[in-house]
């Protein structure tokens, strides 16, 4: 008798979630790396434009994902003030992404990397701020080595630029903004909106208020993109794929939770975050030292401490 029938659902299930995964971690990483090579080493120094770039593709394919190829269920807007709350994270949003890439033509991806792992602690300090929510006293003990690395990687980086670690701060405070706003402002059962339908809605309003953000503060952006490409036609094939990836970013990210659960993606989070690590100084060869390494794994420890204590206070 065969047991072809009995183990080859499981399996197929079982390798459709790890191409899934797989998938998250190339585009996450891929994107992050594409755009480090972009703003910094190829010179294409427009950081603005380029994440009006990604929000313009993420506009046109979560509308063929979702209308067409029925990823996710359409929902509406149902009301003008559930619009404006949508303006509002669009805002938030687009400071966090346009944050993040400015920060990546001054860091090093590991150290962006180690900067972006401190994300729960400026989550619980905004959810404290805006909701008055107190979390247990051990939680709060588990964010004390998630901002020691940080302080520990930033004096033993050789790379390390001021601005450019203002910037990535203010981009992952702002993602944790971002996250809190969106549980207050969407809270309600009608105004709930899934990952996929809320970047469909936010990202057409992202590429308006880029737009004239882009023209005011990168003067003459598009002309210089287009002289740029009748030299080297690759800048062109560059900013498709690389806004195409910042798309399967979230769609990835949305069939991950879906088809694992949010704890899951929570736990390959903290993993991807170290390969991406590990990948970008293999592709870079940025220095790195032995107090910076120390201190990204503090970092690391004290996320995933804090992710287990928020698990079993649930």
């Amino acid at each position: 008798m065969s047991t072809k029938g009995n183990w080859s659902p499981l399996a197929s299930g079982r390798f459709f979630t790890f191409f899934l995964v797989a998938s998250w971690y190339a585009s996450n990483i891929g994107v992050l790396l594409l755009n480090k090579y972009l703003l910094s080493n190829y010179g294409f120094r427009y950081p603005i434009f380029l994440t009006m770039c990604h929000m313009a593709a993420c506009s046109l394919l979560s509308y063929v994902a979702i209308a067409w190829l029925r990823v996710a269920p359409m929902q509406t807007v149902r009301s003008r003030l559930q619009l404006v709350k949508i303006v509002a994270l669009s805002l938030v949003f687009c400071s966090s992404v346009v944050s993040g890439n400015v920060s990546l033509k001054y860091l090093p991806v590991s150290f962006n990397q180690a900067v972006g792992a401190t994300t729960p602690f400026f989550t619980a300090v905004f959810a404290y701020i805006m909701t008055v929510k107190r979390e247990s006293w051990i939680t709060y003990i588990t964010l004390i080595p998630v901002v020691s690395g940080v302080v520990i990687a930033s004096g033993g980086e050789p790379s390390f630029h001021l601005f450019g670690f203002l910037m990535c701060i203010g981009a992952t405070a702002a993602r944790a903004l971002k996250s809190v706003l969106q549980g207050i402002l969407l809270s309600s059962e009608g105004e709930k909106l899934n990952s996929m339908n809320l970047l469909l809605y936010m990202a057409p309003i992202a590429v308006v208020l880029l737009l004239p953000a882009a023209i005011i503060m990168e003067e003459n952006v598009v002309g210089i993109t287009l002289a740029l490409a009748r030299k080297d036609i690759r800048i062109i094939w560059y900013l498709l794929f690389n806004s195409s990836l910042a798309y399967f970013v979230n769609l990835t990210n949305f069939l991950v939770t879906k088809h694992t659960s949010a704890l899951t993606l929570q736990v390959l989070g903290n993993a991807k975050g170290a390969v991406a690590v590990v990948v970008s100084i293999l592709i870079f060869r940025n220095p790195v030292t032995v107090t910076g390494m120390l201190g990204y794994t503090v970092t690391v420890v004290g996320v995933i401490l804090y992710s287990e204590v928020k698990k079993r206070n649930k």
